[in-house]
């Protein structure tokens, strides 16, 4: 915002001083340039330290105050210009002290107007893009395929006579996936340790289902635990990796999950093997769903490539770390 704020102030400046009767030079827009960026930063100031007062104010009216504000510290930031004008003698202004100080204030009435809309309109866009997300990893939570609870009920009572230990792991397994999808935890990060251990639970469930036909290759020794990540960002994409990559192939196929560490970020592979013929929902449901979860926590720096390479379906994620 503050940097916003100088850039207006100077192409302000530069448009007035370009738009002048008066012989231009290089001295005048200068000093112009410099007073106008004294100024922005008093402005910025000021409102910084009348933040906590402003927020109390209902509705829009903390921009209408913010607003109020700045009329009077630029009539006085005028009175004080004008006065160094006169006394240094530099002639860089000849109006009276009135007019200089009047229009003044009704240009930074005009451009304060202007940029306080923006922050507003700013301000609401993040909020909508924050309710947005928060509505889509609601909808990542609730998402429960039937057929997935079914299969592994199934699988629970068949291995209650022959293995009740693999049937109590069984059941403990689906009720922390339950747990994570129903939304226990719907604010904050979680960890990249909690969502490994997810995908393991899930994948403790189907490799009971799959048999021989689910292996599973991993390599992710040197990934941090304690890395900051959204809550079930993983565990969609290793189960997209097996619904669509294991179960069509009779002969089954191996799932590939591979870390490592990228500066202070992780970077993270997971592929399946392409069917012959391609499953009818297409290989990466909710792909645009992680996209969106990814640019929203991560910004632009965290990249997402997902495609086929050779005979293999794979999704890399390469997220930045925390700021040092």
């Amino acid at each position: 915002m503050m940097f916003a704020l100088l850039v207006i102030a100077t192409l302000a400046a530069t448009t007035m001083w370009l738009a002048s009767d008066n012989r231009r030079d290089w001295s005048s827009y200068s000093i112009s340039i410099l007073f106008v960026t004294w100024l922005a930063l008093m402005i910025g100031l000021v409102l910084c330290a009348l933040r906590s007062l402003l927020q109390r104010l209902p509705r829009q009216m903390p921009y209408v105050g913010a607003w109020l504000v700045i009329m009077p510290i630029v009539a006085g930031a005028s009175v004080v210009a004008h006065e160094f004008n006169d006394a240094l003698q530099l002639q860089l202004e000849q109006s009276d002290l009135g007019i200089f100080v009047r229009d003044n204030v009704a240009i930074a009435a005009l451009l304060g107007a202007v940029m306080l809309r923006y922050f507003y309109v700013l301000t609401q866009w993040q909020a909508r893009l924050a309710a947005v997300t928060r509505a889509q990893v609601e909808a990542l939570q609730a998402r429960i395929r039937p057929h997935f609870l079914f299969n592994s009920m199934n699988t629970v009572a068949a291995l209650i006579r022959v293995d009740p230990d693999a049937a109590e792991r069984t059941v403990e397994d689906l009720s922390e996936l339950f747990r994570a999808a129903l939304g226990q935890h719907i604010t904050g990060d979680g960890t990249l340790g909690d969502e490994l251990a997810l995908v393991e639970r899930y994948l403790a469930i189907e490799q009971l289902r799959l048999g021989e036909r689910l292996r599973v290759q991993r390599e992710l020794d040197d990934l941090p635990a304690d890395f900051p990540l959204p809550r079930l960002l993983l565990q969609p994409l290793v189960e997209n990796a097996v619904r669509h990559g294991i179960q069509p192939l009779r002969e089954g196929g191996d799932v590939t999950l591979r870390g490592r560490r990228d500066g202070n970020g992780v970077r993270i592979e997971i592929g399946n093997p392409l069917p012959v013929t391609p499953p009818e929902a297409g290989n990466g449901h909710g792909l645009d769903s992680v996209r969106q979860r990814v640019a929203y926590r991560y910004g632009p720096l965290a990249k997402i490539q997902a495609g086929p390479q050779g005979n293999r379906f794979v999704v890399l994620l390469q997220l930045p770390g925390p700021r040092q």
